[in-house]
């Protein structure tokens, strides 16, 4: 199930957006997606990762970009290893494997941003593909 606001709004707060539980400490929050309205080009929000914990090595079918909001965060981008900080961001092209984790102790924040509106995720190690935010996107689980 996608989550969405029952109608499309300029001004989204972080307190009154539903929040999507993707499971092992992994929370996403969205703003502005295809929902939106036909104009949209960007789907974007922001993901809370609990100490420890990321997601699957996965791509996109279109780019992404990450800003770290609170936290420390590791991204694995085509195989490399990244140390990003608060104020620090990173971009992913389309089709590139990657993927997120806390590698503090604390809560780590992102604020993600894609590049369209019909995102997709392919999980790396099974082949798997899904609707971003759709029931099958989940995977949040320790940071390995």
């Amino acid at each position: 199930m996608c989550i969405h606001p029952a109608e499309p709004t300029l001004l989204i707060h972080p307190g009154e957006a539903e929040r999507f539980d993707r499971g092992g400490g992994v929370t996403t929050i969205p703003y502005v997606g295809k929902w939106n309205s036909g104009t949209a080009v960007i789907t974007t929000g922001q993901t809370v990762f609990q100490p420890g914990t990321g997601l699957p090595v996965h791509s996109h079918n279109v780019e992404e970009s990450v800003l770290i909001l609170e936290g420390e965060a590791t991204a694995e981008i085509d195989g490399r290893l990244f140390d990003l900080e608060v104020g620090q961001a990173t971009w992913v092209p389309a089709g590139i494997p990657h993927r997120f984790f806390n590698r503090g102790q604390d809560v780590m924040r992102i604020y993600w941003v894609y590049g369209g509106r019909d995102v997709t995720r392919t999980i790396t190690a099974t082949g798997e593909t899904f609707e971003h935010l759709s029931e099958h996107d989940k995977g949040g689980a320790p940071a390995a």
